[in-house]
């Protein structure tokens, strides 16, 4: 029988954390909207603490802030996660109301509504087994549980919250890294609900309603598509694998938007080409190769002997302010590009700079020492970011979601110590040489070349 949803746990990065955290990771972001719907998966997000049939608010608050215990929710492109971090000690108590061990599909991914019947008979409804949550369960799961099944999505609330948003899209429009990053997944991925923002237009904060976000968890909320995931204290008797995701096709496109103001100090600039997904083969010498470029701020306080190429030229030549290699990745697709913060007159240096940077991967001019450099720094990195239960639930259900099952690091190690020269010459040759990348840029960018330029460089140095 197929498990309604993915369940997983950790025991063994972090068996000595005395607390515990568990939540929901549901393939459910903003990709999944369209256009008249884009903002309601942040807006299911905010709704999620308003209140339940068998809590108010003020219950619910109570009840976790007696517990010591701390409920949150965030919304990505792809992902909307509802965790809850608590002692461990808490882990062994025994629920005084348990979670059915078998309920249909429907009825567990009921999120916020309460409308559905609890005796609709079995044999009409495809069964499926929600697995066996332990009678020693974390008492979180089943205020997360009460949250996601009976949420009263009051019309009140639903007018409060959006008023927040409104608010809450006025300060991210404030933040400059996150217009630019918005504006370049609208032109990579544009005409696809990728391009699409997290929290969407103001018209449609402004519009949607009850009947929504209804229609948006019927349609989005699906048992394959939700991870119960665990980290630190938690103890649960089964792993379930079986997480299959079904996206819609994503086209990438080779563009650029500018957003010039004069009367900004600095200009933010991100470049990048199209990379690949979390599953595909290549995607751990693309983050090889973005650790090798690194990452650099004037408040750093080191200068030209640092091991990066690229950052010890920006600290001898005052290229920028700041830069930053990033790897952002979805299921089938992915960004691989750079942004940096510049005064106006060194915008074309730092752009030519980067790319040439970009060539130096393609050409096979790395050294070994440089490449194992990278690659030592990265598995620290990447140990460094499961620092607590938090990031380690969160590795959980991210890895759960994209990959089906949990990874071990040394599994991940070894991938990385795979990779030489040849590889990366040929990963990155295959990504980067002769590529289209997608351009944002906003603030003082005159100085900024024209894309045809830009588009040449990718190609401008032989292999």
């Amino acid at each position: 029988m197929t498990s309604a949803y993915t369940d997983s746990e950790d025991e063994g990065v972090f068996p000595f954390l005395w607390k515990s955290l568990v939540g929901l990771w549901i393939d459910a972001g903003s990709r999944f909207e369209n256009a008249k719907n884009n903002g309601t998966a942040h807006f299911l997000e905010h709704m999620a603490f308003k209140g339940t049939q068998k809590r108010s608010q003020t219950d619910l608050e109570l009840e976790v802030e007696n517990m010591g215990a701390h409920l949150n929710a965030y919304t990505s492109r792809e992902q909307t996660v509802y965790y809850a971090k608590s002692f461990s000690k808490d882990s062994q108590e025994v629920l005084k109301k348990k979670l059915p061990s078998h309920s249909s599909l429907e009825a567990f991914i009921e999120v916020l509504s309460g409308t559905l019947p609890i005796d609709l008979r079995r044999e009409e409804m495809a069964i499926r087994e929600l697995g066996k949550i332990n009678s020693y369960s974390n008492p979180a799961i089943d205020i997360l549980s009460d949250i996601l099944q009976n949420s009263t999505l009051g019309e009140q609330e639903i007018e409060r919250e959006r008023g927040v948003i409104l608010r809450e899209m006025q300060e991210v429009e404030t933040n400059l890294q996150e217009v630019v990053f918005d504006h370049l997944h609208a032109v990579a991925y544009q005409g696809t609900p990728l391009g699409r923002t997290i929290l969407g237009p103001t018209e449609n904060i402004m519009t949607i309603n009850r009947n929504d976000l209804l229609e948006y968890i019927g349609n989005h909320y699906k048992g394959p598509r939700i991870v119960l995931a665990g980290a630190g204290g938690v103890d649960h008797d089964e792993l379930v694998k079986t997480a299959q995701q079904y996206f819609e096709t994503c086209r990438f496109t080779g563009s650029e938007v500018r957003v010039r103001d004069d009367t900004m100090p600095l200009a933010h600039v991100a470049i990048a080409v199209e990379g690949c997904g979390w599953t595909n083969p290549d995607n751990i010498a693309l983050m090889v190769a973005n650790t090798l470029i690194g990452s650099w701020d004037r408040s750093f306080g080191a200068g030209a002997n640092m091991a990066s190429q690229l950052a010890s030229q920006s600290a001898s030549m005052n290229l920028c302010h700041s830069f930053q290699s990033f790897n952002t990745c979805y299921t089938d697709t992915g960004l691989w590009g750079m942004y940096f913060v510049c005064a106006r007159e060194q915008v074309e240096g730092m752009m030519t700079a980067v790319q040439r940077e970009w060539m130096r991967l393609c050409r096979r001019k790395i050294s070994p020492v440089e490449l194992e450099r990278a690659k030592r720094l990265l598995k620290t990195n990447m140990l460094l970011q499961l620092d607590g239960s938090t990031p380690a639930c969160e590795d959980i259900g991210r890895q759960m979601l994209c990959y089906g099952r949990r990874i071990p690091f040394s599994e991940i190690e070894a991938r990385i110590d795979a990779v030489d020269t040849r590889v990366l010459k040929s990963v990155c040759t295959k990504y980067l040489y002769d590529k289209c990348p997608a351009v944002a840029a906003v603030g003082p960018v005159e100085a900024l070349p024209i894309y045809s330029r830009l588009r040449s460089e990718m190609y401008s140095l032989q292999v």
